[in-house]
């Protein structure tokens, strides 16, 4: 009897193993650790033609609204969170400048699978559209940037208090596996918040942030 309970006992063991990396917290847990598999970087892949089209409609718009005409923000929430989604792309030059990893939203839930956007406040979901930078502050992920939602997807963006901060969970460098999510917020790794800080405090106009799937 003692024999057949424990061969049940070792049974069940290796179930739970076997099922133990399917699930959301192990993914997780992968995410804020970082991994060490062979990665295909979103750099490798050139610029992607959902990204054109964004920057042809940019540049049209900061010169009618008087946005900065140079520099604009492009993050692409349809790219694995792993690889770098976060854009700073030279206008006028037509250059790609830097790019980093960004967190999506979770929709309060423990792991969301797949992408699901909001603009209902208490939604913890990614807003998609264009956002106006505003003034920094320094709050409870520290130093950050008000939002301003521009459009009808995302105009709930300040009362949502959507923020551009930074968060530890956040790798600097990409990884093969989904990071950390927020709830709502487009976060990026510390030393990619010390990169846009130093664009966005010497811009005299405002920085057009544009995120779209």
């Amino acid at each position: 009897m003692k024999l057949t309970r424990l061969l049940a006992i070792l049974v069940f063991f290796f179930i739970a193993i076997s099922w133990f990396p399917k699930t959301a917290f192990w993914k997780k847990s992968k995410a804020n650790n970082g991994s060490s598999a062979q990665i295909t970087t979103s750099s490798d892949k050139g610029f992607f033609p959902k990204m054109k089209e964004k920057i042809n409609a940019a540049k049209k718009f900061v010169l009618k609204k008087n946005y900065n005409n140079r520099t604009c923000f492009f993050i692409d929430m349809s790219l694995p969170s792993g690889q770098k989604r976060f854009f700073i792309y030279n206008l006028a030059d037509d250059t790609l400048l830097a790019s980093g990893l960004v967190a999506h939203g979770n929709c309060f839930e423990y792991w969301l699978e797949g992408r699901r956007y909001s603009n209902v406040v208490g939604s913890g979901c990614t807003s998609l559209g264009k956002y106006k930078i505003g003034n920094p502050y320094t709050g409870k992920f520290g130093y950050s940037y008000k939002l301003y939602g521009l459009d009808n997807t995302n105009n709930n963006a300040f009362e949502r208090t959507v923020v551009l901060h930074a968060h530890s969970c956040i790798p600097e460098s990409e990884v093969a596996d989904e990071i950390c999510q927020s709830n709502g917020c487009p976060a990026v790794a510390p030393g990619f918040l010390i990169q846009l800080k130093s664009i966005i405090n010497h811009s005299a106009k405002p920085i057009l942030l544009w995120i779209y799937e």
